[in-house]
């Protein structure tokens, strides 16, 4: 595989234990504070992974996902 596509799958996995965390992070919170930043690293993981999914997507619409 190309480092180029490592690197997207990479980020997919990346966003994936983000996405653990903040579920680990809010369940075991003492206050809002914590909730708003887990709150946040969520929104942010949804985010890079919608646009990490995109980019693999095109590039195996171009053929260069090998």
């Amino acid at each position: 595989m190309k480092n180029c596509n490592k690197n997207i799958e990479k980020t997919i996995r990346l966003t994936e234990r983000m996405l653990a965390l903040a579920e680990k992070g809010d369940i075991e919170r003492e206050d809002t504070g914590c909730g708003v930043l887990y709150g946040v690293l969520r929104d942010a993981a949804y985010h890079i992974k919608k646009i990490a999914s995109a980019e693999k997507s095109a590039h195996i619409q171009k053929g260069i996902w090998l």
